[in-house]
């Protein structure tokens, strides 16, 4: 990776956890934004499949500045150049998509993509990614990302799909930068749950993470 190439593990910059919020409407977003932070997870990736999300994101990066918000299962160029021009700070994707990688790179926005393969892995180290994310974390455990740091040295790689507190710790304790959680966190809040049991939910997350 070129040192201009924009990183999406100095953006984290030692967050742990990344929240994933899928909603059935953005505007579900901002009490659950505020709740994370609030409670010490920052870093938050939205998601294309919740309706209205980039359409929201400008105002949610100027109401929590100090909040790394992210947009998640960006699947085309043209999405990605749109969340980095809503204010954007990393791009996800569900897969390796050679076009988003560079939409995103060229916006000056680190892009996170999906793999599954050490070949997917070569690739999105060739295309200047400085890590990946393995999906699906829960059928590929922690074990595989061992595996994978075999051929690839060093690599840095941050789980998601289906990663809970057992399966974060495993994760961490096998070198993983951070993880990406969302059910396991988020629960039921997007379907009428409370706010303040997110909150303490939120909170013993991150403790237990620390400990």
């Amino acid at each position: 990776m070129s040192a201009a190439t924009p990183s999406i593990i100095a953006s984290l910059d030692g967050r742990r956890i990344v929240a994933v919020l899928r909603a059935s409407s953005a505007d579900a977003y901002r009490p659950v934004v505020a709740a994370l932070v609030e409670s010490g997870v920052e870093a938050i990736e939205l998601t294309l499949t919740t309706p209205g999300t980039l359409e929201a994101l400008p105002e949610l990066v100027e109401q929590f500045p100090d909040a790394l918000l992210g947009v998640g299962t960006v699947r085309t160029a043209e999405k990605a150049s749109a969340a980095a021009a809503g204010g954007a700070k990393f791009v996800v994707a569900p897969n390796l998509n050679e076009s988003v990688v560079a939409a995103a790179h060229a916006a000056g926005v680190p892009a996170l993509p999906g793999v599954m393969t050490p070949s997917e892995v070569a690739l999105a180290l060739e295309l200047g990614c400085d890590a990946v994310k393995v999906f699906p974390a829960q059928t590929l455990g922690a074990g595989y990302y061992k595996h994978l740091q075999g051929p690839f040295p060093g690599l840095q790689a941050i789980p998601s799909g289906g990663v809970d507190l057992a399966e974060a710790r495993a994760w961490l304790a096998a070198g993983a930068p951070a993880v990406s959680v969302g059910g396991p966190l988020l629960g039921d809040v997007f379907k009428g749950g409370s706010v303040d049991a997110l909150r303490a939910r939120t909170a013993e997350f991150v403790a237990a993470l620390n400990a």
